[in-house]
């Protein structure tokens, strides 16, 4: 039985100031894996008064001190994979292939390409008669998913260490205890006291005492859009930066010249990755209403060879989804669809086939659907399909517009240059082009009801920087045979 009975505050392992418990339950068994005790206001206190305390030296050290650093962390982090994979499987139901293979070395990529960052950004420059000069921001309230756990610990504690910032970590209570993992590498890597700190609870204790904090200048969020509105509401009582990325409902347009069958089954079987639960999922696919049956029918057996299982086993595919409240919302949803008249493929309500326990859903298509049904608005979160009829290229891209969101897009076309002019038009930011994977290298985020600022590598390091302007700078005059030169900030 594992547990979480303290708090990484200050460089030690304290007891909290609640004895509240929240119980953590394995998504594939339904049973009770172990439990942590959940923070309020108090404990926010503490952590924030150790970091802003931190703030004062750690803000000053040198690039190349943040730098060793990092190769500590990613050091440590690279002895813990297995242990964080097998973690991160049993506490939220990814499969242990997806486990090994995606969620662990995610947040180790994370740390690598902030270092790398960090290597070659610059810290000044000079415009005109003044010097612009990038600073680290100061206390940083991070709030973080269940869904892609220790991915987007990694993608937010990264660059904050590359920028001088410290943090204040409040992961999941759902999935915590990748994130007690990650505080003990941090621990073992030799992080400066109060520079990073862990508590755990919910929204309405820690989130929002986070949020409203006088002494945190910056929120970075991973979530809801729900739970999104209500952290900017908090934090504009103290005028703080707020970084979010929130949720999803991304279009998949397959043009009429792509490689169809390819392109269907693809991004069909993509779409079910991590069981549906990914804020990027492609989870309405537009295609030529002509080929409408044509879709469906691969799509369909694509889905078919989706091995749906324990994720302890080898040949698992699909776990379940990671909680009893995110399986009757998925069910509901799937509900709706069949009774706002869209055409159900294969799939359906209740769990798949000789499965009686956990949270699993069948693998489910839905064809013929109008962007105005809720299943193509609202986002499911589960492995849930919409196909969606289109007239012409510039119908595809009005419906592929037509939402609340704008994270991630996706188009697929037999002419490249042509695939992407159309990903241009759409108002996302994160445009797929020919079955392209995530790019680290590349800036993550999303328009409109998505969220705002950017996270991963260098985009992700300016986040954490405020900037300001030294006017009328002059670097100080040294004689030309001592060397010469002026202060680098």
């Amino acid at each position: 039985m594992l547990k979480g009975d303290k708090f990484y505050i200050n460089g030690q392992w304290v007891v909290p100031s609640t004895t509240d418990i929240c119980e953590v339950i394995n998504p594939s068994t339904e049973k009770t894996i172990g439990h942590i005790v959940m923070g309020g206001p108090a404990d926010v206190d503490a952590a924030v008064a150790a970091a802003k305390n931190a703030f004062e030296s750690f803000s000053k050290t040198s690039v190349q001190e943040r730098l060793d650093l990092l190769n500590r962390i990613i050091d440590v982090y690279k002895s813990r994979m297995d242990l964080i994979a097998r973690t991160v499987s049993q506490e939220m139901g990814a499969p242990m292939g997806l486990a090994n293979a995606a969620q662990a070395p995610a947040g180790l990529g994370h740390l690598i390409f902030a270092k790398k960052a960090l290597e070659k950004f610059s810290f000044s420059e000079d415009v005109g008669t003044s010097r612009v000069v990038r600073e680290p921001i100061g206390v940083c309230g991070l709030i973080t998913p269940w869904n892609w756990p220790v991915n987007q610990i990694t993608a937010k504690v990264g660059p904050a260490i590359a920028a001088g910032c410290t943090m204040v970590l409040k992961p999941s209570e759902i999935a915590p205890f990748n994130a007690l993992i990650f505080a003990k590498i941090m621990d073992e890597a030799g992080v400066p006291p109060g520079v990073f700190n862990l508590i755990n609870g919910d929204g309405p204790s820690v989130g929002v005492a986070m949020s409203s904090h006088p002494d945190i200048e910056m929120m970075s969020f991973t979530g809801s859009t729900r739970a999104g509105i209500s952290v900017a509401k908090e934090a504009a009582t103290t005028i703080k930066r707020v970084c979010q990325e929130l949720g999803g409902k991304s279009a998949n347009i397959i043009l009429d010249d792509s490689e169809f069958e390819k392109a269907v089954a693809r991004d069909a079987f993509g779409m079910c990755l991590n069981t549906g639960q990914s804020c990027n999922a492609p989870t309405r696919m537009l295609v030529p209403a002509a080929r409408m049956e044509e879709a469906s029918k691969i799509a369909k057996k694509s889905m078919e060879a989706i091995v749906v299982g324990n994720p302890s086993e080898e040949a698992t595919q699909l776990g379940p989804l990671v909680s009893e409240l995110q399986f009757n919302k998925v069910q509901a949803l799937i509900q709706k669809g069949i009774d706002e008249g869209a055409k159900l493929v294969m799939g359906g309500v209740g769990r798949p086939d000789g499965i009686d326990s956990g949270y699993f859903v069948r693998p489910t298509i839905f064809a013929d659907v109008d962007n105005d049904m809720t299943i193509a608005r609202e986002e499911i979160f589960g492995p849930v399909l919409s196909l969606i009829p289109y007239a012409d290229e510039d119908d595809a891209v009005a419906i592929a517009n037509d939402t609340i969101y704008g994270l991630s897009a996706y188009v697929s076309g037999g002419n490249h240059e042509r695939a992407c002019a159309v990903g241009a038009r759409l108002r996302a930011g994160n445009v797929h082009i020919n079955g392209a994977g995530l790019d680290i290298n590349a800036p993550f985020g999303g328009y409109k009801q998505s969220g705002n600022g950017r996270e991963f590598s260098t985009w992700g390091l300016e986040e954490f920087l405020e900037t300001k302007s030294m006017l009328g700078y002059e670097p100080p005059k040294v004689d030309a045979e001592e060397g010469g030169g002026f202060i680098d900030f």
